[in-house]
């Protein structure tokens, strides 16, 4: 008797949890339910007789047999893609603008991995404020973007919400009497502005020591002990603290990331909502 072939829904999804590392996150990159998520990876599970994923509250890892079944579902996987595109030699354009704040130190391996799995996409990456990509949306420069909120729009998905602090090469202390030296990114900036309306709000006096063009840059200075400067933790290189509590600094609010988009086809849609669920897990982790 021949058996029967496998859900290749079932296998995305136990990829998804395999690589995300979440039935949560896996769900968002689907477009569905961690329940339906959930009821996918069992029927694959009861088809192949074993358990891939073993899963309690505080973790998700696959088991032995997942972690042997992982090789080739990924080869199951990218034979499908082929056969799919063989007589489809034309490939998708995906025009995609990133704002410096949410771009973090993830995002090369996101795209190779992104254009591994799909090579029929051609993806171009545009990096700058978010303020001048939203611009550039809005004139269809862009097919989407991923950017910092904006004052004064309510469209765009959102995202995530992403924690800020104040940070500091680890023996840099401020001098007495001195205004607080902050490094910053150039305006227009929703970081900057955010920032500073904190200090304002709570009377401290600062000034810029170091204006830069890139949040590599304003990394750069805060690590080589130019001032302190308003950073979500992930954007940072080992070595850099938090000092926002030994400084008696204000709190900084959470800035919720939106995804704008107009993608037209499969291909950029499916990209867009892999990217969307890889930053979810990069803020969240």
């Amino acid at each position: 008797m021949n058996e029967p072939p496998l859900d290749l829904d079932a296998v995305w999804a136990f990829l998804l949890i395999a690589e995300l590392g979440s039935f949560t996150r896996a769900a968002e990159s689907l477009g569905t339910t961690q329940a339906a998520v959930s009821l996918r990876l069992k029927r694959l599970e009861e088809r192949l007789g074993c358990r891939l994923v073993e899963r309690t509250p505080r973790h998700v890892g696959l088991s032995a047999r997942g972690v042997a079944f992982l090789e080739q579902a990924r080869a199951l996987r990218a034979a499908h893609d082929r056969a799919l595109t063989v007589l489809d030699t034309a490939r998708q354009r995906l025009v995609l603008g990133i704002s410096e704040h949410v771009a973090g130190p993830e995002l090369p391996a996101l795209i190779a991995r992104m254009n591994a799995q799909d090579p029929h996409l051609l993806m171009e990456i545009r990096i700058g404020s978010s303020g001048d990509l939203l611009r550039a949306y809005d004139r269809r420069e862009l097919d989407a973007a991923l950017l910092r909120f904006e004052a004064g729009r309510e469209d765009g998905e959102r995202i995530a919400e992403e924690r800020f602090g104040w940070f500091a090469a680890p023996s840099w202390q401020p001098r007495a009497g001195e205004k607080l030296p902050v490094a910053t990114l150039s305006e227009p900036c929703g970081v900057r502005a955010m920032a500073s309306q904190a200090l304002d709000q709570a009377g401290i006096a600062w000034t810029e020591s170091f204006v830069g063009g890139g949040v590599a840059a304003v990394v750069a200075a805060v690590t080589a002990g130019l001032g302190i400067a308003a950073l979500a933790p992930r954007m940072l290189p080992l070595g850099a603290v938090e000092v926002g509590d030994r400084l008696g600094l204000p709190p900084l609010p959470r800035l919720p990331i939106l995804l704008h988009a107009r993608p037209a086809g499969e291909r950029p849609r499916a990209a867009l909502a892999a990217l969307s669920a890889a930053f979810r897990a990069a803020v969240r982790g």
